[in-house]
């Protein structure tokens, strides 16, 4: 069984949009994979709850536990490898992490993130795009390296831009568009190591 192993720090409303698509979608049978565990670096985060209704595993690693950024990634490598993943996947998980920790899981950590990327990396992706005067805004799944948002992508959604758009409306209709492609792109992930090591 392929093991995948989210990560986050909040609502966890892409999660459970994962964790809905793995259900509906029998990756257990269809791709031999499983959401294994949620982990998060804070002990309110919502999506603890949703992953436990689901019957998943969860671990709490607070970042403020530790001295720096090291440290704290190697606890949470610590609780990531404890479930043997395949995959690991960030689903609003606000931490930098380290290279060591990218490179840890070099090719099998990915993340999303709300512009077409390579446009507007970082933060403030929907203010950005309106004041460049950009027509679609949108989203990118991409494979995590050391360099900040900017990893192989794997799969892209446009959402026009409209005229009366304020952040709050564009990144409304974009997560939107999160919760249908982050499950696409990772079940696309595993169809293709599937046919691999087939």
């Amino acid at each position: 069984m392929k093991n995948i192993v989210i990560l986050i720090s909040g609502g966890g409303s892409n999660m459970a949009a994962i964790v809905r698509a793995a259900e509906r979608e029998r990756w257990a049978d269809r791709y031999g994979a499983r959401i294994a565990a949620v982990v998060s670096n804070k002990a309110d985060a919502g999506g603890l709850a949703t992953a436990s209704a689901h019957g998943i595993a969860t671990a709490v690693i607070p970042h403020k536990d530790f001295a720096s950024r090291e440290a704290f990634d190697a606890a949470l490598a610590q609780a990531v490898d404890a479930h043997s993943p395949a995959l690991v996947v960030l689903a609003g998980f606000m931490r930098i992490l380290t290279p060591g920790f990218v490179e840890r899981y070099a090719g099998r950590l990915v993340n999303i993130h709300p512009s077409l990327l390579p446009a507007f990396p970082g933060l403030d992706t929907h203010r950005r795009a309106i004041e460049a005067g950009c027509k679609v805004a949108g989203v990118t799944v991409h494979q995590v390296t050391t360099e900040l948002d900017h990893g192989p992508i794997l799969a892209q959604a446009a959402v026009p831009v409209m005229p009366d758009d304020t952040a709050a409306t564009l990144a409304g209709r974009v997560l939107a568009q999160e919760h249908l492609l982050y499950p696409r792109a990772i079940a696309g992930w595993l169809a293709d190591t599937s046919s691999h090591n087939d």
